[in-house]
Formats: structure tokens, C-alpha cells, sequence
């Protein structure tokens, strides 16, 4: 289910708002396997041994309560992690295929230099006006 939260809520055909006691699951104005999966959340919802998840109360999510993504130390990675790994996954693929160099993770990397050429503004430069034609307004 998690893989429907990640979209956006018009993309799915899910609500962007809580279930109410009012709302009707077939009045509801979203695409038939959303309701499939809303009906779905709401029965497991009644099972005692499932009361924790709340899905019910999430059921307008599919049962994924809050974020898709989270960035608690309680769950098995990170997004630092996540963002670390995928870092030096992307280093060592371009060193691999010769489009960085294997330095030392210490290295400063230069890839150019500076030269000093003066200070100040640039000298005027004489701008060709166009020929013809109305002129400017305010001219």
C-alpha cells in the first residue's frame, strides 16, 4: 500500500482529506480500486489484533499513516543513510567508468584556476541603436 501514498492523492484516485462518520464509501468520488483498498482498510480496521495500526483513521491514506517516507531513527534506515549510500554508489560508478578521478576522500579537487585581469567595471561599450522605423515612446 505504501507504494499509493507516494503519490500525489489526485494521481491514485484517493481523498485528501479524513474519512468521516458521514461519508459513504460508494458516494466517495475516487476510482474503484481506491475504494477496494479504503473498504479494505476500514474492515481490517475492526480486527482487535490490528486496533494499533488505526487504519481506519488512516484509511484515506490506504492504511499508510502520515509521510511516506520518514526520517525516524525507530525504523530499520534512515534518509541519511539512504542519501549516504546512494552517494558513494554514484562515486564509485564514476570512477568506474573514468568520469572521476579515485582520490583520497581528503582531496581537494581542482578543477580550474583563477588569474587576475583588473578591477572596475568593464570599459563602455557602443551599443548599436536600431535604424528606422517609429521611435520609442518617452525618445
Amino acid at each position: 500500500m505504501a507504494k499509493y501514498a507516494t503519490k500525489a492523492a489526485e494521481r491514485t484516485g484517493t481523498l485528501d482529506r479524513r474519512l468521516t462518520a458521514g461519508d459513504r464509501l460508494t458516494d466517495l468520488p475516487v476510482r474503484d480500486h481506491a475504494r477496494r483498498h479504503i473498504a479494505e482498510c476500514l474492515r481490517l480496521g475492526k480486527l482487535p489484533q490490528l486496533k494499533e495500526l488505526r487504519l481506519a483513521a488512516w484509511a484515506h491514506m490506504l492504511g499508510f499513516r502520515g509521510h511516506f517516507s520518514t526520517k525516524s531513527r525507530a525504523y530499520s534506515i534512515t534518509l541519511g543513510e539512504l542519501c549516504a549510500d546512494r552517494a558513494a554508489h554514484q562515486r564509485e560508478y564514476a570512477i568506474a567508468a573514468g568520469l572521476q578521478p579515485d582520490l583520497d576522500p581528503g582531496t581537494t579537487l581542482v578543477i580550474t584556476d583563477w588569474h587576475y585581469v583588473g578591477r572596475g567595471d568593464p570599459p563602455a561599450m557602443e551599443i548599436p541603436l536600431p535604424r528606422g522605423g517609429p521611435p520609442c515612446p518617452g525618445s
